[in-house]
């Protein structure tokens, strides 16, 4: 006689066989919701950025393991793939805070990544939304545990200790007795735009606005540094994301007598063209193209990504007073001067210094421009821009423009 389907047994067993085929499916599907589409690892000397990028939102744990130090992040509903298994090929021996990683597949339906390290570090991990052409991002950022010999560094520390309070912005150490460029060497902060996840903008031949930038920097600051009565810093000096908030922080921790950001931006049409210098504005943009120009730069804080516990005190608060407005002229003739030199070297955008409300220019108290040297978007001038003979002659002429203008009597920026 056929055995009922009513049996208790039978019921039982069918149920269970149900919950496990469910659960599989369920496993699956999540895996499915969840695929590792990117994985990079960002290494510099200030510090190292690890991203896992996939097609949903990733959930996660970590802790750090002693003898030897470890990181480990379980990353939840997803399956191992190549990209993760290959984690430990886009770790180098120069890296100064990765010693090796690896990932496995530590149940099923975790992957753990272990990251051996070389120092004792301070991680921040986090999540980010998609944006622009990034999916959802898995960020690890390993900073070090000893940040104090490093202005930057401590700059960093306290963002994600949330230190930075937007109603008193942090102060500016003392600067040296003495009037810059006679009694004491005057203080330039370079400031390469983008960097790390952050590209920037792209030319047609796929080359890297954050590549180029970085270049003329480098090239900007050595010969700085070998004039008599100058000194140079660099917000970053490699291939890594620095948020537009620290970017200004520096300078006044540095006490900076100028700030000149280098682009190489893109417009929407190929056909723009010329080089442009920009200064803060306190009543919106002088044209369309400078609030374009000026929107995609604001926006490197949402494509570099950055876990901060506070809101950043130059660029949510309002900083326009009389000290501002004072910057903000002096800007001006710090941009018409370096305007003027670039002139000499390639066509202009536009024959005035625009203004927009660019978030790395807010610094209250130091004449702040952001030079755009060529459009890479335009395949002519990307050309020139790959060319090492214009980045130097680019940085030549930013140098020029910045001597002009403390010939000509210089104001804010010859500060005692």
């Amino acid at each position: 006689m056929p055995e009922s389907n009513h049996n208790p047994l039978r019921r039982r067993l069918l149920g269970a066989a149900a919950a496990t085929w469910l659960l599989s499916v369920s496993r699956v599907g999540l895996a499915a919701d969840a695929t590792i589409v990117a994985v990079r690892v960002w290494p510099s000397s200030t510090y190292t950025r690890v991203t896992i990028e996939s097609s949903a939102p990733l959930k996660f744990k970590q802790f750090l393991l002693n003898n030897p130090n470890r990181l480990v992040v379980d990353v939840e509903g997803v399956q191992l793939n190549s990209l993760l298994k290959d984690i430990s090929k886009q770790v180098g021996g120069s890296d100064p805070f990765i010693q090796s990683a690896r990932a496995g597949q530590n149940t099923p339906d975790t992957v753990r990544l272990v990251l051996e390290l070389k120092t004792e570090v301070k991680p921040q991990v986090f999540t980010l939304k998609p944006v622009a052409e990034f999916k959802h991002r898995l960020v690890v950022d390993l900073y070090p545990a000893q940040a104090q010999n490093d202005p930057l560094l401590t700059l960093l520390d306290d963002y994600n200790k949330g230190q930075l309070d937007q109603n008193n912005p942090p102060e500016p150490t003392k600067p040296k007795p003495g009037k810059a460029g006679t009694d004491r060497p005057i203080v330039v902060m370079l400031d390469p735009g983008h960097g790390g996840e952050d590209p920037g903008a792209t030319g047609p031949r796929g080359t890297h606005e954050k590549d180029i930038v970085l270049k003329i920097a480098r090239q900007l600051k050595q010969m700085i540094d070998r004039e008599p009565n100058m000194k140079a810093h660099m917000t970053r000096e490699d291939d890594v994301f620095i948020p537009l908030g620290v970017r200004v922080a520096k300078a006044r921790k540095l006490n900076a007598d100028l700030f000149i950001s280098i682009h190489a931006d893109a417009f929407i049409t190929p056909a723009a063209k010329g080089s442009s210098v920009f200064a803060l504005s306190e009543k919106g943009a002088t044209s369309t193209a400078a609030r374009y120009l000026a929107q995609t730069q604001n926006d490197s804080d949402l494509l570099g990504g950055v876990k901060l516990n506070t809101k950043d005190p130059y660029l949510a608060h309002t900083l326009f007073d009389l000290t501002q407005t004072a910057t903000i002229n002096d800007s001006l003739k710090l941009g018409k001067s370096v305007l003027g030199r670039i002139g000499d070297l390639n066509s202009l955008h536009k024959g005035k210094v625009e203004q927009a409300g660019f978030a790395v220019l807010k610094a209250p108290d130091i004449p702040s421009i952001l030079v755009e040297t060529a459009f890479i978007s335009n395949p002519d001038e990307e050309r020139r821009l790959l060319d090492p003979d214009f980045q130097q002659k680019m940085a030549q002429s930013i140098l020029s423009g910045v001597k002009s203008y403390f010939s000509q009597g210089a104001s804010l920026a010859s500060r005692a």
